[in-house]
């Protein structure tokens, strides 16, 4: 069996359990299922490894623990940052940094990443840089509706995803403008 480079289709729902409570927390339907190519790493390695051992058209519902999916929750990611670092033209940007708002940030080496806003304070944003699902085990049940060999061209538009160029959404249908109303994906 391939490890690289199959073009996977699966619908499911995602749950995590906090304390005995289920919660549902995402859900890609069979109309818009999530689409991915292995053994480009743009999917949790635990996901990749359940999903592979499986074909079209089976079920599954197996459960990642925390510590293979996004690991323990650490309250040392918790950082106040300057305001100055949320500034467009040398003012506050108000507008986008507001409590829960998810920001994208930029690490010295030019690694991006996101974090969500705790906190607005007067000469700091406080920020929390854990993934949203850090200290969660992720329970995925749902169907494989597609998996086969990747063509040329699927493999192409994931490096050119990858690489920033592109539709967001993960097809080609649009442009690289989602915005623009011409991806089925996107609207």
């Amino acid at each position: 069996m391939a490890t690289t480079n199959k073009y996977i289709n699966v619908a499911y729902k995602l749950y995590t359990d906090d304390e005995g409570e289920r919660e549902l927390i995402e859900e890609a339907t069979t109309e818009r299922p999530f689409q991915f190519i292995t053994g480009f790493g743009t999917t949790l390695e635990a996901f990749e490894e359940e999903i592979l051992k499986l074909n079209k058209g089976d079920h599954f519902d197996f459960t990642i623990a925390k510590n293979k999916a996004y690991g323990e929750y650490n309250d040392e990611h918790v950082i106040d940052l300057p305001k100055k670092v949320f500034e467009i033209d040398g003012h506050f940007d108000k507008e986008h940094i507001v409590v829960d708002a998810v920001v994208p940030l930029m690490d010295a080496e030019g690694h991006r990443f996101n974090c969500s806003v705790v906190e607005v304070k007067e000469d700091a944003v406080t920020v929390d840089l854990n993934h949203p699902l850090a200290g969660c085990d992720l329970n995925f049940v749902g169907e494989v509706t597609e998996s086969r060999e990747a063509t040329n061209e699927e493999i192409e538009g994931m490096v050119n995803r990858m690489n920033g160029e592109g539709c967001s959404c993960g097809c080609d249908s649009c442009d690289g403008d989602c915005e623009k109303g011409g991806c089925d994906h996107c609207h």
